[in-house]
């Protein structure tokens, strides 16, 4: 099992990044939460892995905390709940945020998020409701994982809806919320801050 791996960070392609450890390259997927945390390409990177096997593949999935791996692993657990949901909510929402939903049976913020019907929601209320414990993360120092970084040169805005619609957002709904934010944004902004932004202004309404 692949537990954690440090090394350079050689690519960062929202959902997923390539890190370089020692000459090997291991694509990792991560959620937006994670991507937003990471530095900058050619600095170094400490991150949490998870091993996913499947029939017809083995792919690695990366997190800044291991707390937010916990949750990845805890939500997985779940009927209905697959990898790809899993990354969904961790990207919508951090550990503090789902927690406050579980305890406050808050459904609404939950079905806002791509792929989270009613019954999901309930689901995910019910039975994550006697694990809160686990979801709320340490400090950031503890995490290993660097500061923000800024963008590509190519456009943040493209490289933003192309990053949704791998979350699950439809082509026109992810070009929908860019724009909504566009007019907030600075113009040095970086596309993981436009994703950031898209979401949070998703989840409030």
């Amino acid at each position: 099992m692949i537990g954690r791996l440090t090394g350079i960070l050689s690519v960062k392609r929202a959902p997923q990044i390539l890190i370089d450890c020692r000459g090997v390259g291991y694509e990792v997927d991560v959620s937006m939460t994670t991507f937003y945390q990471l530095p900058d390409v050619g600095e170094q990177l400490a991150i949490w892995t998870h091993l996913l096997v499947k029939e017809d593949s083995h792919a690695l999935i990366g997190f800044s905390s291991e707390q937010e791996r916990k949750l990845f692993r805890q939500l997985i657990r779940i009927s209905g709940v697959g990898a790809k949901m899993a990354l969904t909510i961790l990207s919508g929402i951090d550990n503090r945020e789902f927690a406050l939903c579980v305890s406050q049976n808050d459904v609404a913020t939950l079905t806002r998020l791509p792929g989270v019907g009613k019954k999901t929601a309930e689901r995910l209320i019910i039975e994550m409701r006697d694990k809160l414990g686990d979801l709320v993360p340490d400090s950031q120092a503890a995490s290993g994982v660097g500061a923000l970084a800024a963008g590509p040169e190519r456009s943040h805005k493209r490289e933003a809806i192309e990053a949704l619609q791998a979350l699950g957002y439809k082509p026109v709904d992810a070009e929908k919320m860019v724009r909504q934010v566009e007019p907030s944004l600075d113009s040095n902004v970086s596309a993981a801050e436009v994703i950031k932004k898209a979401l949070q202004a998703s989840i409030s309404r």
